[in-house]
């Protein structure tokens, strides 16, 4: 049947100019494999980065663009068991999900609620996962703590202002400007400030010069020193994102005589190294989130992947006010 992927042959700084819409005759599904219609998949920032080139893990040229999504089951091999035709499922990892279409491992297909938000779940494999463990994994955060994060108004920041939430844990929350602000009270910030030179006496004021332990990144640069200010001696910055493209800027005084530490963190890492439990228990509990509304994050707007050059360039923009999905038309 005839498809269209998001394909690209070379990297370079207008990720926008390189990915182009293609036609490609997809074979019948083989046993074991099934043909799938992508229902929805978004555009993060590690696609844009391996774009750029800039990203840890880079595959090889030419290539399909997109790491997750959600699809719908078209036709089966032989020799499937547990899937059947019409089912919603979870898209592989890195399997290429800008496209109208694919053909799968059906191994690697995970069932999802049918009659939940395509949508929402397709941003099920990245974002709410590091969020989650984000806030679990470096500092034994307990109710009524504070932990502070920039780009607050990203998809990672969105699902932990609501985790941590659930867990009774307070989040300062760092933007750029006013009308990310806005989104971010809206979705629950306890504190929302503006980033600047005087962001550590803007959180002491805020809090009441509460005790801050953890500190996440996704920004780099003096963003990440600024960060360091606000923290109490001893705590923790986790950086897993380079925003700005600049290096994490943290003076050794933090680092020698405030023993903060600095580190960092990687979906990928945390998935190779976990257990088959932990990773079921993960996910499960925020399919079950996300399938029942508790979890859910704004989103910008949807193109059609036949316009992946528009949607990669309002993606790369920074002023939004949500995600940018792939919708493929059927």
């Amino acid at each position: 049947m005839k498809a269209i992927q998001a394909r690209y042959s070379q990297r370079g700084p207008n990720p926008e100019a390189l990915i182009e819409p293609v036609e490609v005759d997809l074979p019948d599904p083989e046993p074991g494999e099934a043909l799938v219609e992508v229902l929805a998949s978004p555009i993060n920032p590690s696609d844009l980065l391996t774009l750029t080139g800039l990203y840890g893990i880079l595959p090889e040229l030419p290539a399909t663009a997109g790491n997750e999504g959600v699809g719908r089951i078209v036709a089966l091999g032989a020799d499937v068991q547990g899937l059947r035709e019409g089912q919603t499922v979870l898209l592989p990892l890195g399997c290429g999900t800008w496209a109208s279409h694919l053909v799968a491992a059906a191994g690697d297909l995970v069932p999802l609620p049918d009659n939940a938000d395509a949508q929402q779940l397709a941003m099920l494999t990245i974002n709410p996962p590091t969020a989650s463990l984000l806030l679990s994994e470096f500092v034994d955060l307990k109710p009524g703590d504070w932990v502070i994060q920039n780009a607050a108004n990203s998809g990672v920041g969105g699902y932990l202002v609501k985790l941590a939430a659930e867990r009774g844990i307070r989040t300062i929350n760092v933007v750029r400007r006013e009308g990310a602000a806005e989104v971010v009270r809206s979705a629950g910030g306890d504190v929302v400030l503006i980033d600047g030179d005087d962001l550590p006496g803007q959180v002491r004021e805020a809090t009441d010069g509460a005790r801050i332990q953890l500190a996440i990144d996704a920004v780099g640069g003096t963003s990440t020193e600024r960060l360091a200010g606000c923290l109490t001696d001893g705590g923790t910055i986790v950086n897993y994102g380079v925003m700005s493209g600049q290096p994490c800027q943290v003076s050794p005084t933090h680092l020698i005589f405030r023993g903060l530490t600095l580190t960092g963190f990687w979906l990928a890492t945390w998935y190779a190294g976990a257990s088959t439990e932990q990773r079921t228990t993960l996910y499960a509990d925020l399919t079950r989130r996300i399938a029942t509304g508790q979890l859910r994050v704004p989103i910008a707007d949807t193109f059609d992947i036949r316009q992946i050059k528009q949607a990669v360039a309002a993606a790369a923009r920074g002023e939004r006010a949500g995600k940018v999905l792939i919708t493929p038309r059927h």
